[in-house]
């Protein structure tokens, strides 16, 4: 971007012919480019003709913005500086929107977009930049990471058991930030309660910003970090009644918008803020993270929640966003998210690198999750056509699939991906097993061994301790599945030109049975589908297509 600004490419570092150059080469390559989009517009300074935006002018123009009560502009602050905010109630709002989209990708071929900032956010309390349009662009009310004062310097759980002497010197330049800071702003000495702002009633009136009653928000005031509740939309409405389908109404805005630059193809959209019914137009990663271990824990029961919210393109940022990651967590959770629908490597600015090729035992580990990954997504993708015309989910909770056994209603630390495979992942550092459970096994399920293809022997009811060195996530097949696979490539394009191969793990019984669902992999209305059953018995398997 240009200064954060939508819609907008730095000349200097991504001119749009250079862009052109390198979407031309990654398209080539059956590669895709997602560009994030934020949720505020900036609003020029109109003191500076430099400074001009036509983003803005043509949403001004049209009446598009958020206003105050008393119907100025209301004027918060996000990345870029003074911002405005598009109203979602505005009859010309989703036309703007589609027009900056097509505008845009005239000069960049993006093909989907990334919505960001949607909740929607703000980093001032109410319309801050009302008599301060003149000083924009103006930076952010604190230090971004990498910044003097804002030096990066956490780390995970464990790190200074395996990197200590790295720790030392993290924990050092954290101690000396830390004087700093408390040097030029030295901390209260004074222990206080939270205290909320409670306002008296008055018969007939409203007080959005500060209702007459509160609610334990973890920011204090509601206009902390969101635009104020009383920000007004064209129709009168107040922010406050649809706070919380700002995130859902941007989505199917931009849904909108990528239908009219791609005529004939299903959008492709990741959303912050969600709602419900988002699933229809957007999938949703599970914002900013930590690089914690806790934090990869917590991925498996959101992306669970996510799943019963029917929005089941869910993933988050992989390794961590805040913070420093470091080779054994990076190592551990790209081996997990790679059994995740969507699948991402993100983190905080000024950050250390932590692409997984930065450390050859995380490289490696890489790729051995996503050749399963690949080899699966014949599966996976029919899972995503069952879960589009069913409503069935595509990341599952094993007491979903087995919900006779109570012993299973809080196993947040193992998942299924649909019916068939089993995820056991290392969730803690310096761990070489895991503890995991066969949901089934007392009512005749038998589980294989991804890897060796031989049948787990495990105990109804109990623990199995499960080898796991660094580098080996456990996974397993249920008996009595038909798993569809291709050949993995380099790109999901590649991998859907090679050949295909099925995965029979009998039950008991010695039968299974499983389905693949084929299209062109984007159209809305493909011109030619293909269902296919599997059934194995008997030694023998049969398809019926239709």
């Amino acid at each position: 971007m240009s200064q954060y600004r939508d819609f907008s490419n730095d000349q200097n570092t991504f001119s749009v012919a250079q862009g052109k150059q390198f979407l031309d080469r990654i398209h080539a390559n059956g590669q895709h480019y997602i560009p994030i989009v934020d949720s505020a517009i900036y609003i020029p300074n109109p003191n500076n003709a430099s400074d001009a935006y036509a983003t803005y002018n043509r949403g001004n123009s049209s009446g598009v913005f958020l206003t105050n009560p008393d119907g100025s502009q209301y004027i918060g602050e996000v990345w870029p500086g003074y911002t405005v905010f598009p109203d979602w109630h505005s009859g010309n709002a989703v036309p703007w929107w589609t027009n900056e989209m097509q505008t845009w990708h005239q000069d960049i071929a993006f093909d989907g977009i990334w919505i960001d900032m949607s909740e929607v956010s703000s980093f001032c309390v109410g319309s801050c930049g009302t008599g301060n349009v003149t000083m924009n662009p103006v930076h952010p009310p604190f230090g971004l990471p990498g910044e003097p004062g804002s030096i990066v310097y956490d780390y995970p759980e464990a790190f200074n058991i395996t990197n200590a002497t790295e720790a030392a010197s993290a924990s050092a330049g954290s101690s000396s930030q830390s004087a700093a800071a408390a040097a030029t702003n030295p901390p209260s000495t004074v222990t206080t309660t939270p205290v909320y702002l409670r306002t008296t009633p008055t018969p007939g009136v409203r007080n959005v910003n500060h209702p007459p009653y509160v609610i334990n928000n973890a920011n204090g005031d509601l206009a902390v970090h969101a635009v104020s509740p009383n920000a007004t939309h064209v129709d009168g409405t107040e922010e406050y009644d649809v706070h919380n389908l700002f995130g859902h109404q941007i989505l199917n805005a931009t849904y909108q918008a990528l239908l009219a630059v791609f005529p004939s193809k299903r959008p492709f959209i990741i959303g912050r803020s969600t709602f419900a019914g988002t699933g229809k137009w957007a999938g949703h990663w599970g914002g900013d993270n930590a690089s914690r271990w806790a934090y990869m824990f917590f991925s498996i029961p959101q992306a669970l929640s996510f799943s019963l919210f029917g929005i089941p393109m869910f993933g988050v940022d992989t390794c961590g966003f805040n913070g420093n990651s470091d080779e054994e967590l990076c190592n551990r959770w790209m081996q997990l998210s790679a059994f995740f629908p969507f699948y991402r490597n993100h983190n905080v600015l000024s950050g250390i690198s932590q692409e997984p090729y930065v450390w050859s035992s995380v490289a490696e580990a890489t790729r051995t999750a996503m050749n399963i990954r690949y080899s699966l997504l014949p599966y996976m993708y029919t899972l995503f056509y069952l879960s589009h015309t069913t409503g069935s989910t595509v990341m599952r909770a094993l007491s979903w699939e087995f919900p006779n056994d109570p012993s299973l209603a809080a196993a947040d630390r193992q998942f299924l991906l649909g019916p068939s495979l089993l995820i056991t992942p290392v969730l803690t550092p310096l761990a070489t097993s895991v503890d995991g459970v066969f949901p089934g096994v007392a009512e005749g399920t038998t589980w294989y061994d991804w890897y060796s293809q031989t049948a787990v022997e495990a105990q109804a009811g109990v623990n199995t301790t499960i080898p796991a060195p660094l580098g080996h996530i456990p996974v397993y097949v249920r008996g009595g599945s038909v798993l569809p696979m291709q050949e993995p490539g380099y790109t999901t394009a590649a991998s859907r030109k090679n050949p295909w191969g099925l995965l029979a793990a009998l039950d008991a019984e010695g039968a299974a049975t499983g389905s693949l669902y084929i299209d062109d992999g984007e159209s809305i209305t493909p011109n030619a589908t293909l269902y296919v059953d599997f059934t194995a018995s008997a030694g023998s398997l049969r398809a019926s297509a239709y």
